[in-house]
């Protein structure tokens, strides 16, 4: 099966699991106020920064994850196993990603909808290239972030033109997303990524 089959199979399955189980395909059911935990996921995102930290700068696993992003060629030839290594990353990366999608499926809307990111994967993408790819600095970038979209909400109805008439809604909830541009535009220059990101490996024979 092809990577495009696996894919449409993929963006069809939540759907066919909302309906089967809680007989909607739009959303699942909301979970009571009372059952949710909303300081938990706040200490868990933190812990996992700085976990994420020490496991990449003060452990040998993270010192051959992070070379075989920079020199593959150097990390085969003192005997790291790179294509092990990057699918271990790839891995660990998606188990993140979950934990981010849970959180936003159950611990801030409390039910699962269609198209619910609302392109906050691109907004993660520009708070770890604001970052510089580090996670301490990432993390203080999505706070940035976070705080440009909870100000989002604070102004709708707030928020005034000089005529005295409401700013309309859809100007507001463009701000996260101008941030975005504006850091992109302003320090993407100043970031770098690992040298050998998205590059294919092939172990010479």
């Amino acid at each position: 099966m092809t990577g495009t089959a696996i894919n449409i199979l993929m963006l069809g399955l939540p759907a066919f699991l909302s309906g089967a189980f809680f007989l909607s395909s739009g959303s699942t059911p909301q979970i009571p106020r009372a059952q949710l935990m909303p300081r938990l996921p706040i200490v868990i995102a933190f812990g996992l920064v700085l976990i994420t930290w020490y496991v990449l700068y003060k452990t040998p696993f993270g010192l051959r994850l992070r070379s075989v992003g920079e020199n593959p060629e150097a990390a085969d030839a003192a005997g790291v196993r790179v294509a092990r290594m990057r699918y271990a990353g790839v891995l660990l990366s998606g188990v993140l990603a979950g934990l981010g999608g849970a959180y936003l499926s159950i611990g801030q809307s409390s039910l699962f909808t269609r198209n619910m990111t609302s392109g906050r994967g691109f907004i993660a993408l520009a708070a770890l290239i604001f970052g510089k790819w580090r996670p301490v600095q990432t993390m203080l970038a999505c706070l940035l972030f976070g705080f440009a979209d909870a100000m989002t909400i604070q102004m709708q109805g707030v928020a005034k033109l000089p005529s005295g008439e409401d700013i309309p809604v859809q100007f507001i909830q463009m701000i996260p997303y101008v941030l975005t541009i504006i850091v992109l535009a302003g320090f993407i220059g100043q970031s770098r990524a690992p040298k050998a990101l998205g590059t294919a490996y092939q172990k010479e024979r």
